[in-house]
């Protein structure tokens, strides 16, 4: 019975958002067109989760041939995160979850008013940089780093947002993840529990393969002429870190003293490589390499899994087969 009310209430706030939606596409919005309105789900449980890696998570653990639940990844179509806002359409699959898995810091300002309007008021919630506890680590700016525009008041520390780099991180975020399914699925707590014990033995084999690789890695120093959202995994395995910008930075253009002095690095340690993110564009590190003493340096790149797209998933991206990706490009860079 309480799954039957649960569809009627949601095809009859379906029906309201249908007005809305139009309105809103009327207007010149990001409005959902009639191929991507929602569809009231069939499954008895809704599980949504706003970036991949928490995604592939719950995936993992949830099982893909679990029919009793219905996973949706917010954020599918390669969007910055941290610019990120949602369209009615989003504000209503988070109103209408079981579960809802969001990161929590400065970019999801906008999910206290979704949970507001939330349909389904006995909604789970697991906020990552919460579940973390004092694992979660305050942004910090780098030496050399360009700074941030200042944003009015202080509302006290800011947290760095990419909990997902580092593998220590990801499994106790999956524990996290199987109690909620637990409390949500009480039949279905074996296989939570059986999934979840798989998948935190794969965490901790590539874990155990980031840490023998990097301890005996050449050198252990990295410069990111782009973002860095990599702190934790550099924090994780001891690396030392540059880079231009802070991992959540809307910066795209380094001043002269920023570039000046990841120059100076390059030539002081004499770095064989330049780091930049995946769909960044290599100017700065170009510009970075041609003004070094021997502008023999060469650009790779790290996957910081921000930008997976539905496609990508069809595609079979996961959170571990990317990471292992990682691992083979942080080989190179450090020997």
């Amino acid at each position: 019975m309480k799954q039957f009310m649960k569809r009627i209430a949601a095809a009859l706030c379906a029906l309201l958002l249908t007005g809305l939606l139009a309105s809103c596409a009327g207007a010149g919005s990001r409005g959902a067109t009639a191929a991507t309105r929602p569809v009231v789900t069939e499954k008895e449980i809704s599980v949504v989760a706003t970036v991949f890696p928490a995604y592939d998570w719950a995936r993992q653990i949830i099982g893909e041939d679990n029919e009793h639940v219905a996973l949706t990844l917010l954020l599918d179509k390669g969007t910055d995160f941290h610019s990120y806002q949602p369209t009615v359409e989003d504000i209503y699959k988070v109103s209408t979850a079981d579960l809802f898995i969001y990161v929590g810091g400065e970019s999801d300002k906008w999910v206290p008013d979704a949970l507001a309007q939330a349909e389904n008021r006995e909604i789970k919630v697991i906020c990552l940089l919460d579940a973390l506890g004092g694992a979660a680590k305050e942004e910090e700016a780098l030496e050399g780093m360009e700074p941030e525009a200042e944003e009015g008041e202080d509302e006290g520390p800011e947290y760095d947002e990419h909990v997902w780099l580092s593998l220590k991180n990801a499994e106790t975020l999956c524990a996290a993840i199987r109690d909620a399914m637990n409390e949500l699925d009480g039949d279905g707590g074996e296989r939570y529990w059986s999934n979840f014990k798989a998948y935190a033995e794969k965490l901790q084999k590539l874990d155990a393969a980031y840490a023998e690789a990097l301890e005996g890695a050449a050198r252990k120093t990295l410069l990111f002429a782009d973002r860095f959202p990599f702190r934790y995994l550099a924090e994780d395995y001891g690396l030392q870190c540059w880079a231009a910008f802070s991992g959540c930075s809307a910066e795209t253009e380094a001043s002269f003293e920023t570039v000046n002095f990841l120059v100076s690095k390059v030539d002081e340690l004499k770095l064989p490589w330049i780091m930049k993110l995946e769909g960044s564009d290599s100017r700065l590190a170009e510009t970075i390499i041609a003004n070094s003493r021997d502008r023999n340096a060469r650009i790779l790149e790290l996957n910081s899994l921000q930008a997976v797209t539905a496609q990508d998933v069809e595609n079979g991206v996961t959170y571990l087969n990317v990471m292992e990706a990682n691992l083979e490009v942080l080989k190179t860079a450090l020997n």
